[in-house]
Protein backbone atom coordinates (compact mmCIF):
# COMPACT_ATOMS: atom_id res chain seq x y z
CA UNK A 1 0.00 0.00 0.00
CA UNK A 2 1.35 3.43 -0.89
CA UNK A 3 1.94 5.80 1.96
CA UNK A 4 0.90 9.41 1.43
CA UNK A 5 3.44 12.04 2.33
CA UNK A 6 2.37 14.36 5.07
CA UNK A 7 2.63 18.02 4.16
CA UNK A 8 5.09 19.88 6.35
CA UNK A 9 5.52 23.56 7.04
CA UNK A 10 9.31 23.52 7.16
CA UNK A 11 10.56 27.08 6.63
CA UNK A 12 13.34 25.91 4.34
CA UNK A 13 13.54 28.09 1.22
CA UNK A 14 12.06 26.56 -1.90
CA UNK A 15 14.71 24.93 -4.04
CA UNK A 16 15.53 26.91 -7.16
CA UNK A 17 13.75 30.08 -6.04
CA UNK A 18 15.56 33.24 -7.08
CA UNK A 19 16.39 36.07 -4.72
CA UNK A 20 14.45 38.32 -7.10
CA UNK A 21 11.33 37.15 -5.31
CA UNK A 22 9.53 36.08 -8.49
CA UNK A 23 8.34 32.54 -9.30
CA UNK A 24 10.31 30.63 -11.91
CA UNK A 25 7.86 31.13 -14.79
CA UNK A 26 7.76 34.90 -14.25
CA UNK A 27 11.56 34.97 -14.01
CA UNK A 28 11.74 33.21 -17.36
CA UNK A 29 9.36 35.74 -18.88
CA UNK A 30 11.34 38.64 -17.36
CA UNK A 31 14.56 37.29 -18.90
CA UNK A 32 12.86 37.20 -22.30
CA UNK A 33 11.68 40.79 -21.87
CA UNK A 34 15.25 41.77 -21.04
CA UNK A 35 16.36 40.32 -24.35
CA UNK A 36 13.74 42.23 -26.31
CA UNK A 37 14.60 45.45 -24.45
CA UNK A 38 18.27 44.99 -25.39
CA UNK A 39 17.37 44.41 -29.03
CA UNK A 40 15.17 47.52 -29.10
CA UNK A 41 17.99 49.47 -27.43
CA UNK A 42 20.42 48.40 -30.16
CA UNK A 43 17.90 49.16 -32.93
CA UNK A 44 17.23 52.63 -31.52
CA UNK A 45 20.91 53.54 -31.53
CA UNK A 46 21.26 52.23 -35.09
CA UNK A 47 18.31 54.26 -36.38
CA UNK A 48 19.31 57.42 -34.53
CA UNK A 49 23.09 57.37 -34.98
CA UNK A 50 24.13 55.09 -37.84
CA UNK A 51 21.23 55.21 -40.31
CA UNK A 52 21.47 58.99 -40.94
CA UNK A 53 25.13 58.64 -41.90
CA UNK A 54 24.29 55.81 -44.30
CA UNK A 55 21.57 57.92 -45.89
CA UNK A 56 23.98 60.86 -46.38
CA UNK A 57 26.64 58.75 -48.13
CA UNK A 58 27.62 60.55 -51.36
CA UNK A 59 26.07 63.87 -50.34
CA UNK A 60 27.85 67.02 -49.22
CA UNK A 61 25.02 68.44 -47.12
CA UNK A 62 25.78 67.80 -43.44
CA UNK A 63 23.86 69.78 -40.81
CA UNK A 64 26.08 71.81 -38.54
CA UNK A 65 26.40 70.94 -34.85
CA UNK A 66 24.46 67.68 -35.31
CA UNK A 67 24.52 65.73 -32.08
CA UNK A 68 25.51 62.38 -33.61
CA UNK A 69 28.21 63.57 -35.98
CA UNK A 70 31.14 63.49 -33.61
CA UNK A 71 33.53 60.51 -33.66
CA UNK A 72 32.98 59.94 -29.93
CA UNK A 73 29.20 59.65 -30.36
CA UNK A 74 29.62 57.31 -33.31
CA UNK A 75 32.00 55.11 -31.38
CA UNK A 76 29.64 55.00 -28.38
CA UNK A 77 26.74 54.22 -30.72
CA UNK A 78 28.55 51.23 -32.24
CA UNK A 79 29.51 49.96 -28.78
CA UNK A 80 25.92 50.39 -27.53
CA UNK A 81 24.57 48.49 -30.53
CA UNK A 82 27.04 45.67 -29.90
CA UNK A 83 26.20 45.47 -26.19
CA UNK A 84 22.46 45.39 -26.92
CA UNK A 85 22.82 42.59 -29.46
CA UNK A 86 25.09 40.63 -27.10
CA UNK A 87 22.54 40.80 -24.28
CA UNK A 88 19.78 39.72 -26.65
CA UNK A 89 21.80 36.71 -27.80
CA UNK A 90 22.62 35.78 -24.21
CA UNK A 91 18.93 35.84 -23.29
CA UNK A 92 18.04 33.55 -26.19
CA UNK A 93 20.89 31.12 -26.68
CA UNK A 94 23.11 31.03 -23.59
CA UNK A 95 22.23 28.46 -20.94
CA UNK A 96 22.14 31.00 -18.12
CA UNK A 97 19.72 30.80 -15.22
CA UNK A 98 17.03 33.50 -15.49
CA UNK A 99 17.94 35.04 -12.09
CA UNK A 100 21.63 35.27 -13.08
CA UNK A 101 20.67 36.77 -16.44
CA UNK A 102 18.63 39.44 -14.64
CA UNK A 103 21.67 40.25 -12.50
CA UNK A 104 23.70 40.69 -15.67
CA UNK A 105 20.84 42.84 -16.91
CA UNK A 106 21.56 45.36 -14.14
CA UNK A 107 25.08 45.74 -15.52
CA UNK A 108 23.52 46.30 -18.93
CA UNK A 109 21.24 48.95 -17.39
CA UNK A 110 24.25 50.97 -16.21
CA UNK A 111 26.16 50.52 -19.49
CA UNK A 112 23.04 51.38 -21.46
CA UNK A 113 22.42 54.52 -19.42
CA UNK A 114 26.04 55.59 -19.98
CA UNK A 115 25.59 55.15 -23.73
CA UNK A 116 22.45 57.31 -23.66
CA UNK A 117 24.20 59.96 -21.57
CA UNK A 118 27.20 60.06 -23.89
CA UNK A 119 24.94 60.52 -26.90
CA UNK A 120 23.16 63.42 -25.17
CA UNK A 121 25.75 65.27 -23.11
CA UNK A 122 29.16 64.70 -24.71
CA UNK A 123 30.15 68.09 -26.03
CA UNK A 124 27.31 69.82 -24.20
CA UNK A 125 27.97 73.57 -23.63
CA UNK A 126 31.24 73.76 -25.61
CA UNK A 127 31.27 77.50 -25.00
CA UNK A 128 30.28 79.12 -21.75
CA UNK A 129 28.57 82.42 -21.09
CA UNK A 130 26.69 83.56 -17.96
CA UNK A 131 23.31 83.43 -19.75
CA UNK A 132 23.90 79.96 -21.30
CA UNK A 133 21.43 78.13 -19.09
CA UNK A 134 18.83 80.88 -19.33
CA UNK A 135 18.36 80.43 -23.06
CA UNK A 136 15.72 77.72 -22.74
CA UNK A 137 14.41 74.56 -21.07
CA UNK A 138 16.71 71.60 -21.56
CA UNK A 139 14.13 68.93 -20.79
CA UNK A 140 14.43 65.59 -19.02
CA UNK A 141 17.37 63.31 -19.92
CA UNK A 142 16.46 60.23 -21.94
CA UNK A 143 18.14 58.01 -19.40
CA UNK A 144 15.25 58.83 -17.04
CA UNK A 145 12.96 56.72 -19.20
CA UNK A 146 15.53 53.93 -19.21
CA UNK A 147 15.94 54.00 -15.42
CA UNK A 148 12.19 53.94 -14.69
CA UNK A 149 11.31 51.27 -17.24
CA UNK A 150 14.12 48.86 -16.43
CA UNK A 151 12.74 47.42 -13.13
CA UNK A 152 9.46 46.79 -14.93
CA UNK A 153 11.18 44.95 -17.77
CA UNK A 154 13.80 43.08 -15.73
CA UNK A 155 12.78 43.08 -12.04
CA UNK A 156 15.28 42.34 -9.29
CA UNK A 157 15.62 42.89 -5.54
CA UNK A 158 15.20 46.48 -4.28
CA UNK A 159 18.82 46.52 -3.10
CA UNK A 160 20.31 45.47 -6.43
CA UNK A 161 17.89 47.67 -8.33
CA UNK A 162 18.82 50.62 -6.11
CA UNK A 163 22.54 50.24 -6.76
CA UNK A 164 22.04 49.91 -10.51
CA UNK A 165 19.57 52.82 -10.66
CA UNK A 166 21.84 55.21 -8.74
CA UNK A 167 24.78 54.17 -10.92
CA UNK A 168 22.69 54.72 -14.05
CA UNK A 169 21.54 58.11 -12.74
CA UNK A 170 25.17 59.13 -12.22
CA UNK A 171 26.18 58.51 -15.82
CA UNK A 172 25.05 62.00 -16.83
CA UNK A 173 27.40 63.65 -14.34
CA UNK A 174 30.17 61.25 -15.35
CA UNK A 175 29.70 62.19 -19.01
CA UNK A 176 29.92 65.92 -18.19
CA UNK A 177 33.10 65.38 -16.18
CA UNK A 178 34.69 63.37 -19.01
CA UNK A 179 33.54 65.89 -21.58
CA UNK A 180 35.07 68.76 -19.58
CA UNK A 181 38.30 66.83 -19.12
CA UNK A 182 38.51 66.25 -22.87
CA UNK A 183 37.73 69.87 -23.63
CA UNK A 184 34.47 69.07 -25.42
CA UNK A 185 32.57 70.95 -22.70
CA UNK A 186 33.74 74.33 -21.53
CA UNK A 187 35.80 74.02 -18.31
CA UNK A 188 34.05 77.19 -17.12
CA UNK A 189 30.66 75.44 -17.05
CA UNK A 190 29.74 75.26 -13.33
CA UNK A 191 29.13 71.75 -11.93
CA UNK A 192 26.55 73.09 -9.48
CA UNK A 193 24.09 73.51 -12.35
CA UNK A 194 24.58 69.93 -13.48
CA UNK A 195 24.26 68.65 -9.90
CA UNK A 196 20.98 70.54 -9.60
CA UNK A 197 19.79 69.41 -13.07
CA UNK A 198 20.52 65.70 -12.63
CA UNK A 199 19.47 65.77 -8.98
CA UNK A 200 15.94 66.75 -9.99
CA UNK A 201 15.75 64.40 -12.98
CA UNK A 202 17.78 61.20 -13.06
CA UNK A 203 18.22 60.79 -9.31
CA UNK A 204 14.51 61.30 -8.65
CA UNK A 205 13.86 58.66 -11.32
CA UNK A 206 16.32 56.35 -9.54
CA UNK A 207 14.26 56.71 -6.36
CA UNK A 208 11.10 55.96 -8.35
CA UNK A 209 12.79 52.84 -9.79
CA UNK A 210 13.60 51.63 -6.27
CA UNK A 211 9.97 52.11 -5.25
CA UNK A 212 8.78 50.19 -8.32
CA UNK A 213 11.24 47.38 -7.54
CA UNK A 214 9.97 47.21 -3.95
CA UNK A 215 6.37 46.85 -5.15
CA UNK A 216 7.28 44.15 -7.68
CA UNK A 217 9.41 42.28 -5.12
CA UNK A 218 6.57 42.32 -2.59
CA UNK A 219 4.15 41.11 -5.24
CA UNK A 220 6.57 38.35 -6.24
CA UNK A 221 6.90 37.10 -2.67
CA UNK A 222 3.14 37.06 -2.21
CA UNK A 223 2.69 35.22 -5.50
CA UNK A 224 5.41 32.70 -4.60
CA UNK A 225 3.81 32.06 -1.21
CA UNK A 226 0.45 31.62 -2.91
CA UNK A 227 2.07 29.02 -5.13
CA UNK A 228 3.30 26.90 -2.23
CA UNK A 229 1.02 24.00 -1.41
CA UNK A 230 2.04 21.90 1.55
CA UNK A 231 5.58 20.69 0.92
CA UNK A 232 5.41 21.56 -2.78
CA UNK A 233 6.17 24.70 -4.74
CA UNK A 234 4.23 25.40 -7.93
CA UNK A 235 6.72 26.04 -10.73
CA UNK A 236 4.63 26.65 -13.82
CA UNK A 237 1.23 25.71 -15.30
CA UNK A 238 1.05 22.64 -17.53
CA UNK A 239 -2.58 22.67 -18.59
CA UNK A 240 -6.15 23.61 -17.74
CA UNK A 241 -9.42 21.73 -17.81
CA UNK A 242 -13.06 22.01 -16.97
CA UNK A 243 -12.60 21.62 -13.23
CA UNK A 244 -9.19 23.13 -12.63
CA UNK A 245 -5.59 23.24 -13.74
CA UNK A 246 -2.39 21.22 -13.51
CA UNK A 247 0.99 22.60 -12.42
CA UNK A 248 4.54 21.39 -12.58
CA UNK A 249 5.61 21.35 -8.93
CA UNK A 250 8.71 20.60 -6.91
CA UNK A 251 9.06 19.19 -3.42
CA UNK A 252 10.79 21.80 -1.28
CA UNK A 253 13.06 19.34 0.52
CA UNK A 254 13.54 16.45 -1.92
CA UNK A 255 13.71 18.56 -5.12
CA UNK A 256 11.50 15.88 -6.68
CA UNK A 257 9.29 17.05 -9.55
CA UNK A 258 5.59 16.29 -9.38
CA UNK A 259 2.32 17.27 -11.01
CA UNK A 260 -0.30 19.04 -8.89
CA UNK A 261 -3.89 19.05 -10.06
CA UNK A 262 -5.91 21.90 -8.55
CA UNK A 263 -9.69 21.57 -8.55
CA UNK A 264 -11.16 25.05 -8.25
CA UNK A 265 -13.41 25.81 -5.28
CA UNK A 266 -16.27 26.93 -7.54
CA UNK A 267 -16.14 23.57 -9.33
CA UNK A 268 -16.94 21.80 -6.06
CA UNK A 269 -20.44 23.25 -5.81
CA UNK A 270 -22.41 26.44 -5.37
CA UNK A 271 -23.37 26.04 -1.72
CA UNK A 272 -21.48 25.09 1.42
CA UNK A 273 -23.23 21.75 1.91
CA UNK A 274 -22.46 20.64 -1.64
CA UNK A 275 -18.83 21.73 -1.31
CA UNK A 276 -18.37 19.83 1.96
CA UNK A 277 -19.87 16.73 0.39
CA UNK A 278 -17.62 17.06 -2.65
CA UNK A 279 -14.53 17.55 -0.48
CA UNK A 280 -15.34 14.43 1.54
CA UNK A 281 -15.82 12.54 -1.71
CA UNK A 282 -12.49 13.72 -3.16
CA UNK A 283 -10.69 12.89 0.07
CA UNK A 284 -12.18 9.41 0.19
CA UNK A 285 -11.32 8.81 -3.46
CA UNK A 286 -7.78 10.13 -3.01
CA UNK A 287 -7.19 7.75 -0.13
CA UNK A 288 -8.65 4.87 -2.11
CA UNK A 289 -6.52 5.69 -5.18
CA UNK A 290 -3.39 5.96 -3.05
CA UNK A 291 -4.02 2.43 -1.77
CA UNK A 292 -3.71 1.04 -5.30
CA UNK A 293 -0.27 -0.48 -5.70
CA UNK A 294 -0.20 -1.31 -9.41
CA UNK A 295 2.76 0.14 -11.27
CA UNK A 296 0.28 0.93 -14.04
CA UNK A 297 -1.76 3.30 -11.88
CA UNK A 298 -0.69 6.91 -11.47
CA UNK A 299 1.00 7.39 -8.09
CA UNK A 300 -0.66 9.80 -5.71
CA UNK A 301 1.78 11.45 -3.29
CA UNK A 302 -0.42 13.83 -1.36
CA UNK A 303 -3.76 15.63 -1.35
CA UNK A 304 -5.51 18.34 0.61
CA UNK A 305 -7.39 21.63 0.53
CA UNK A 306 -5.78 25.04 -0.03
CA UNK A 307 -6.61 28.13 2.02
CA UNK A 308 -8.96 29.38 -0.70
CA UNK A 309 -10.93 26.11 -0.68
CA UNK A 310 -9.46 24.41 -3.76
CA UNK A 311 -8.82 20.67 -3.61
CA UNK A 312 -5.49 19.38 -4.90
CA UNK A 313 -3.81 16.11 -5.81
CA UNK A 314 -0.03 15.71 -5.93
CA UNK A 315 0.86 13.08 -8.53
CA UNK A 316 3.97 11.65 -10.11
CA UNK A 317 5.32 13.51 -13.13
CA UNK A 318 5.48 11.40 -16.26
CA UNK A 319 7.51 11.51 -19.47
CA UNK A 320 5.34 10.48 -22.35
CA UNK A 321 1.99 11.11 -24.04
CA UNK A 322 -1.57 10.04 -23.50
CA UNK A 323 -3.07 7.71 -26.10
CA UNK A 324 -5.21 10.50 -27.53
CA UNK A 325 -2.20 12.53 -28.60
CA UNK A 326 -0.09 9.44 -29.22
CA UNK A 327 -2.33 8.08 -31.99
CA UNK A 328 -2.92 11.53 -33.46
CA UNK A 329 0.82 12.07 -33.76
CA UNK A 330 2.08 8.63 -34.78
CA UNK A 331 -1.01 6.98 -36.25
CA UNK A 332 -2.67 3.67 -35.30
CA UNK A 333 -0.63 1.19 -33.28
CA UNK A 334 0.41 -2.24 -34.42
CA UNK A 335 -1.73 -5.07 -33.00
CA UNK A 336 1.23 -6.40 -30.99
CA UNK A 337 1.85 -3.05 -29.36
CA UNK A 338 -1.86 -2.44 -28.73
CA UNK A 339 -2.12 -5.76 -26.87
CA UNK A 340 1.01 -4.91 -24.85
CA UNK A 341 -0.50 -1.61 -23.69
CA UNK A 342 -4.02 -2.93 -23.15
CA UNK A 343 -2.79 -5.66 -20.83
CA UNK A 344 -1.11 -3.08 -18.61
CA UNK A 345 -4.32 -1.06 -18.46
CA UNK A 346 -6.14 -4.25 -17.48
CA UNK A 347 -3.78 -4.73 -14.53
CA UNK A 348 -4.46 -1.23 -13.25
CA UNK A 349 -8.22 -1.47 -13.64
CA UNK A 350 -8.27 -5.01 -12.30
CA UNK A 351 -6.73 -3.96 -9.00
CA UNK A 352 -9.12 -1.00 -8.77
CA UNK A 353 -12.12 -3.25 -9.35
CA UNK A 354 -10.95 -5.73 -6.73
CA UNK A 355 -10.70 -2.79 -4.31
CA UNK A 356 -14.30 -1.84 -5.06
CA UNK A 357 -13.47 1.13 -7.31
CA UNK A 358 -14.78 1.81 -10.80
CA UNK A 359 -12.93 4.33 -12.94
CA UNK A 360 -15.96 5.39 -15.08
CA UNK A 361 -13.92 7.58 -17.43
CA UNK A 362 -11.63 5.17 -19.30
CA UNK A 363 -10.57 6.90 -22.50
CA UNK A 364 -7.34 7.54 -24.48
CA UNK A 365 -6.72 10.86 -22.70
CA UNK A 366 -6.61 9.00 -19.37
CA UNK A 367 -4.22 6.26 -20.47
CA UNK A 368 -0.64 7.46 -20.55
CA UNK A 369 2.20 5.79 -22.43
CA UNK A 370 5.49 6.79 -20.89
CA UNK A 371 9.07 6.01 -20.03
CA UNK A 372 9.84 5.12 -16.41
CA UNK A 373 13.53 4.79 -15.69
CA UNK A 374 14.97 2.19 -18.09
CA UNK A 375 11.52 0.87 -19.04
CA UNK A 376 9.63 2.03 -22.13
CA UNK A 377 5.99 1.78 -23.17
CA UNK A 378 4.81 1.76 -19.57
CA UNK A 379 1.09 2.45 -19.19
CA UNK A 380 -0.23 4.67 -16.43
CA UNK A 381 -3.99 4.93 -15.91
CA UNK A 382 -4.81 8.49 -14.88
CA UNK A 383 -7.54 10.63 -13.47
CA UNK A 384 -9.70 8.61 -11.13
CA UNK A 385 -11.64 11.87 -10.67
CA UNK A 386 -14.97 10.18 -11.54
CA UNK A 387 -14.16 7.01 -9.62
CA UNK A 388 -17.13 5.34 -7.90
CA UNK A 389 -17.07 3.02 -4.92
CA UNK A 390 -19.37 0.02 -5.14
CA UNK A 391 -19.02 -0.75 -1.43
CA UNK A 392 -22.13 0.64 0.17
CA UNK A 393 -20.81 -0.06 3.66
CA UNK A 394 -17.65 2.00 3.17
CA UNK A 395 -17.44 4.70 5.87
CA UNK A 396 -18.30 8.09 4.41
CA UNK A 397 -19.12 6.62 1.01
CA UNK A 398 -21.37 8.70 -1.18
CA UNK A 399 -22.97 7.71 -4.46
CA UNK A 400 -21.50 9.70 -7.32
CA UNK A 401 -24.33 8.98 -9.71
CA UNK A 402 -28.04 9.36 -9.63
CA UNK A 403 -30.65 7.47 -11.61
CA UNK A 404 -31.07 9.11 -15.02
CA UNK A 405 -27.83 11.16 -14.84
CA UNK A 406 -24.99 10.25 -17.24
CA UNK A 407 -21.41 10.83 -16.11
CA UNK A 408 -18.32 10.33 -18.25
CA UNK A 409 -17.04 11.10 -21.75
CA UNK A 410 -19.67 10.44 -24.47
CA UNK A 411 -17.25 8.96 -27.02
CA UNK A 412 -16.18 6.21 -24.59
CA UNK A 413 -19.26 5.76 -22.41
CA UNK A 414 -20.81 2.37 -21.72
CA UNK A 415 -24.52 2.10 -22.59
CA UNK A 416 -25.54 1.59 -18.95
CA UNK A 417 -23.67 4.76 -18.03
CA UNK A 418 -25.22 6.64 -20.97
CA UNK A 419 -28.66 5.69 -19.63
CA UNK A 420 -27.69 7.07 -16.22
CA UNK A 421 -28.14 3.79 -14.38
CA UNK A 422 -26.88 3.90 -10.82
CA UNK A 423 -26.03 0.20 -10.71
CA UNK A 424 -22.82 -0.13 -12.69
CA UNK A 425 -19.72 -2.21 -12.12
CA UNK A 426 -16.27 -2.83 -13.55
CA UNK A 427 -17.73 -4.03 -16.84
CA UNK A 428 -18.43 -0.38 -17.69
CA UNK A 429 -14.68 0.17 -17.62
CA UNK A 430 -14.27 -2.89 -19.87
CA UNK A 431 -16.51 -1.19 -22.42
CA UNK A 432 -14.44 1.98 -22.18
CA UNK A 433 -11.26 -0.03 -22.66
CA UNK A 434 -12.79 -1.61 -25.76
CA UNK A 435 -13.40 1.90 -27.14
CA UNK A 436 -9.78 2.74 -26.35
CA UNK A 437 -8.57 -0.40 -28.15
CA UNK A 438 -10.70 0.54 -31.17
CA UNK A 439 -9.05 3.98 -31.23
CA UNK A 440 -5.56 2.51 -30.86
CA UNK A 441 -5.73 0.24 -33.90
CA UNK A 442 -7.92 2.37 -36.22
CA UNK A 443 -7.25 5.97 -35.17
CA UNK A 444 -11.04 6.45 -35.11
CA UNK A 445 -13.69 6.43 -32.42
CA UNK A 446 -16.29 3.71 -32.31
CA UNK A 447 -19.05 6.21 -33.16
CA UNK A 448 -18.31 9.45 -35.00
CA UNK A 449 -21.62 11.21 -34.35
CA UNK A 450 -22.34 14.94 -34.38
CA UNK A 451 -22.62 16.19 -30.83
CA UNK A 452 -22.53 14.58 -27.42
CA UNK A 453 -26.18 13.55 -27.36
CA UNK A 454 -25.98 11.81 -30.74
CA UNK A 455 -22.82 10.00 -29.59
CA UNK A 456 -24.50 8.82 -26.39
CA UNK A 457 -27.53 7.54 -28.35
CA UNK A 458 -25.22 5.70 -30.75
CA UNK A 459 -23.59 3.82 -27.87
CA UNK A 460 -27.02 2.81 -26.62
CA UNK A 461 -28.71 1.91 -29.91
CA UNK A 462 -26.24 1.30 -32.76
CA UNK A 463 -24.00 -1.67 -33.44
CA UNK A 464 -20.32 -0.77 -33.92
CA UNK A 465 -18.61 -1.38 -37.24
CA UNK A 466 -15.79 -3.96 -36.88
CA UNK A 467 -12.43 -2.19 -36.74
CA UNK A 468 -11.09 -4.16 -39.74
CA UNK A 469 -13.68 -2.39 -41.92
CA UNK A 470 -12.44 1.04 -40.85
CA UNK A 471 -8.71 0.49 -41.15
CA UNK A 472 -6.35 -0.02 -44.06
CA UNK A 473 -3.97 -1.95 -41.80
CA UNK A 474 -4.45 -5.69 -41.21
CA UNK A 475 -6.14 -6.45 -37.89
CA UNK A 476 -5.96 -10.04 -36.58
CA UNK A 477 -9.39 -11.63 -36.31
CA UNK A 478 -8.75 -12.82 -32.76
CA UNK A 479 -7.98 -9.28 -31.58
CA UNK A 480 -10.99 -7.86 -33.41
CA UNK A 481 -13.21 -10.46 -31.76
CA UNK A 482 -11.95 -9.47 -28.30
CA UNK A 483 -12.53 -5.76 -28.99
CA UNK A 484 -16.05 -6.38 -30.30
CA UNK A 485 -16.86 -8.47 -27.22
CA UNK A 486 -15.84 -5.52 -25.02
CA UNK A 487 -18.30 -3.35 -26.97
CA UNK A 488 -21.36 -5.51 -26.29
CA UNK A 489 -24.38 -3.46 -25.27
CA UNK A 490 -25.22 -5.76 -22.36
CA UNK A 491 -22.56 -6.08 -19.64
CA UNK A 492 -23.16 -9.85 -19.50
CA UNK A 493 -21.83 -10.20 -23.06
CA UNK A 494 -18.47 -8.59 -22.26
CA UNK A 495 -15.46 -10.07 -20.50
CA UNK A 496 -16.61 -10.20 -16.90
CA UNK A 497 -13.45 -8.77 -15.37
CA UNK A 498 -10.24 -7.02 -16.28
CA UNK A 499 -8.37 -10.18 -15.35
CA UNK A 500 -10.41 -12.20 -17.84
CA UNK A 501 -9.76 -9.61 -20.56
CA UNK A 502 -6.05 -9.71 -19.73
CA UNK A 503 -6.02 -13.50 -20.11
CA UNK A 504 -7.78 -13.34 -23.48
CA UNK A 505 -5.33 -10.73 -24.73
CA UNK A 506 -2.40 -12.80 -23.50
CA UNK A 507 -3.72 -15.80 -25.44
CA UNK A 508 -3.68 -13.89 -28.75
CA UNK A 509 -1.21 -15.50 -31.12
CA UNK A 510 0.12 -12.43 -32.96
CA UNK A 511 3.51 -13.83 -33.88
CA UNK A 512 6.45 -11.69 -32.82
CA UNK A 513 5.37 -9.73 -29.77
CA UNK A 514 6.21 -6.21 -28.72
CA UNK A 515 9.48 -6.68 -26.86
CA UNK A 516 11.34 -4.35 -24.51
CA UNK A 517 14.14 -3.99 -27.05
CA UNK A 518 11.72 -2.99 -29.81
CA UNK A 519 10.06 -0.48 -27.50
CA UNK A 520 13.41 1.02 -26.54
CA UNK A 521 14.40 1.43 -30.19
CA UNK A 522 11.06 3.04 -31.02
CA UNK A 523 11.35 5.59 -28.23
CA UNK A 524 14.94 6.43 -29.12
CA UNK A 525 13.87 7.15 -32.68
CA UNK A 526 10.52 8.90 -32.17
CA UNK A 527 10.53 10.31 -28.63
CA UNK A 528 14.15 10.75 -27.49
CA UNK A 529 14.79 11.83 -23.93
CA UNK A 530 16.11 15.19 -25.12
CA UNK A 531 12.64 16.11 -26.33
CA UNK A 532 11.25 15.84 -22.82
CA UNK A 533 14.22 17.64 -21.30
CA UNK A 534 13.68 20.59 -23.62
CA UNK A 535 10.02 20.75 -22.64
CA UNK A 536 10.75 20.17 -18.94
CA UNK A 537 8.49 17.13 -19.07
CA UNK A 538 5.43 19.24 -19.78
CA UNK A 539 3.61 16.07 -20.77
CA UNK A 540 2.90 15.48 -17.11
CA UNK A 541 0.07 13.47 -15.64
CA UNK A 542 -2.55 16.06 -16.49
CA UNK A 543 -5.45 13.72 -16.96
CA UNK A 544 -7.79 16.45 -18.17
CA UNK A 545 -10.38 15.54 -20.76
CA UNK A 546 -9.47 16.29 -24.35
CA UNK A 547 -13.07 15.40 -25.19
CA UNK A 548 -16.26 16.76 -23.63
CA UNK A 549 -17.17 15.26 -20.28
CA UNK A 550 -20.72 15.31 -18.97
Amino acid sequence: MRRLEKATETPTPAIGVSTSGLPADLLQEASRRLGWAALIYAATFFLAAIAPHLVRVGTSVIPENELWDGPVQLTISWISIGVGIAVFLLSRYARIRPDLLLDLGLVFEVIGAFGISMSQFWGFAPQWSPDFFERGYYGVPWECVWIVLFPLLAPNTPGKTGLASVAAASTGLLTILLSKAAGATSPEAPMRFFLFYFGFTTYICAGLAIFISHVIYKFGRQLRQAREIGSYRLVKPLGTGGMGEVWLAQHRLLARPAAIKLIRAEALGSDETTRRTALRRFEREARATAMLGSVNTIQLYDFGVTEDGAFYYVMELLQGMNLEGFVRRFGPLSPERAVHLLRQACRSLGEAHESGLIHRDVKPANIYVCRVGPDHDVVKVLDFGLVKSVRADEPGATELTREGVATGTPAFMAPEMALGKAEIDGRADIYGLGCVAYWMITGQRVFEADGSLATILAHVQEEPVPPSQRSELPIPAVLEQIIMSCLEKEPAGRPQSAAELDQRLAACDLGRGWTAEVAREWWSLHLPESEFESREAESAAIGEADLPTV
